[in-house]
């Protein structure tokens, strides 16, 4: 990258660029009006020293006298001019005699206002003020100052002003510059680490002490960095448990084939190896099912309904599904109405639930135990609760179960282990949530559904 395309280089340069606005902005007021104020000042002090000349001009005859002998008093050039009419003719002259006609429009303006006058002129290449007051007859008392010295001030207030321009113009660069390169290096960082994170390298924390913005940001980073670690460890999870769970059973349906062509196998045992093949098909058919509803849920393509839901209804339905299951396995399935339960959500959806909590129950506590179906409405929500009589999960696995392929006691789930998963993310999206409350001899998993008006 070009250093001047930085962005330290473009973060100096916006720096020099407002120091130098300000810089010139500095000048443009102070210089002149500096130099206004310090000509005025001078104009200023000539007006009441001349009009207090005129009070004493003698007669025509020692005008000479008078104006070489005030001279030093006023700090000036004192003259008397007649200015009926332009050019002024001088009379007398503290510093020569007086010579031929020169051009002194404000000695003029005097004469013909008969008021007294003052400001700036120019004569051969040099600035003087003027204070011009009238006499009589058309005859003007005019003090004129040099003001080389005072636009001498002035030069030098400019030069300094300049040259501090320059230096802190310099300086302004330099620690802008200083300043951007460690925030840029900031930044740098966090490309290097994003570069980390891109090609699958989660294990180097991103650090940034700043309190800023571009820390906030590298602890966003870092938050992304540990949920990608999470996701990917999940994929490789899941990867692997559902490798697993397709391997078995076709590696098991491969067996039963090969033994099925056996021509000196009897009836009875066919129809064993049969049935345990159908079981398997079953179980890979579960699982596929399974994989398609989760791989539809993380690409967000699962439609769904919002529509009237009779929990109890429903409650009803999936007890009279499950009674043979329950009664090959020994256990008793009942269903609990606790008043009107109407929710808002998807029907096929809301039963796929259901099946999977039911299921989970009925597979995962001893036989003998009571499984039981409750509809009915709690803080405001419609409820389908499935409630059994088994051992119980202990509270450091409760926050696991609903993870994909996991089992309380760390192996693969039976069936394909993504019944919870599902449900709960079925659930997410309904804008609803299901809820685990167990302790020893009872385990209760909520379904709330947002309730019907």
């Amino acid at each position: 990258m070009s250093p001047f395309r930085s962005v330290g280089a473009r973060l100096s340069f916006a720096l020099v660029l407002v120091v130098a606005a300000a810089l010139a902005i500095v000048y443009a007021g102070l210089v002149p009006i500096l130099e206004r104020n310090l000509v005025d000042s001078k104009i200023d002090q000539l007006v009441p020293l001349g009009e207090s000349l005129a009070a004493r001009v003698p007669p025509d005859p020692q005008w000479q006298i008078f104006v070489e002998e005030s001279a030093p008093s006023v700090n000036a050039r004192v003259m008397i001019v007649d200015a009926t009419e332009p050019p002024v003719l001088p009379q007398a002259d503290s510093q020569s005699t007086p010579s031929a006609q020169i051009d002194d429009p404000i000695a003029v303006q005097a004469a013909q206002t008969n008021t007294t006058q003052s400001g700036r002129l120019e004569r051969d290449g040099k600035p003087y003020a003027e204070a011009a007051i009238p006499l009589s007859q058309g005859f003007v008392l005019v003090l004129r100052a040099p003001l080389e010295d005072t636009l001498s001030n002035v030069e030098l207030v400019r030069r300094r002003l300049l040259l501090a321009g320059v230096v802190a113009l310099l300086l302004s660069l330099a620690l802008g510059y200083g300043a951007a390169y460690l925030f840029a290096r900031r930044l740098r960082r966090l490309e290097r680490a994003a570069d980390r994170i891109a090609s699958g390298r989660f294990d180097e924390p991103i650090v940034d002490r700043g309190g800023d913005e571009v820390g906030q940001l590298a602890a966003a980073f870092d938050r992304m960095r540990l949920r990608l670690a999470g996701l990917e460890r999940a994929r490789r999870e899941f990867i692997a448990n559902a490798s697993h769970e397709l391997r078995t059973p076709i590696f098991s349906l491969g067996g039963f084939l090969e033994l099925l062509d056996d021509e000196d196998l009897d009836e009875e045992t066919r129809k064993e190896f049969l049935g345990t093949a159908r079981e398997q098909v079953t179980r890979l058919t579960k699982l596929a099912t399974d994989l398609l509803d989760l791989s539809r849920l993380d690409a967000g393509r699962v439609q769904l309904e919002r529509e009237t839901l009779d929990l109890g209804a429903l409650a009803r339905s999936i007890c009279r599904e499950f009674e043979a299951v329950a009664r090959s396995k020994r256990h008793e399935l009942e269903t609990v109405l606790d008043g009107s339960a109407d929710a808002v959500g998807d029907e096929q959806r809301t039963i796929q639930i259901g099946r999977i909590l039911v299921e989970n129950a009925l597979l995962h506590t001893p036989p003998g135990t009571t499984v039981r179906i409750r509809a009915g409405r709690e803080n405001g929500r419609a409820v389908l609760e499935v409630e059994d009589g088994g051992p119980g999960i202990s509270a450091a696995q409760q926050a696991q179960v609903f993870d994909r392929f996991y089992r309380v006691d760390g192996g693969i789930a039976t069936g394909s282990g993504l019944g919870l998963a599902i449900a709960k993310e079925l659930a997410e999206l309904m804008g609803g949530s299901i809820e685990l409350e167990s302790s020893p001899g009872s385990t209760v998993f909520r379904l709330a559904l947002p309730s019907a008006a």
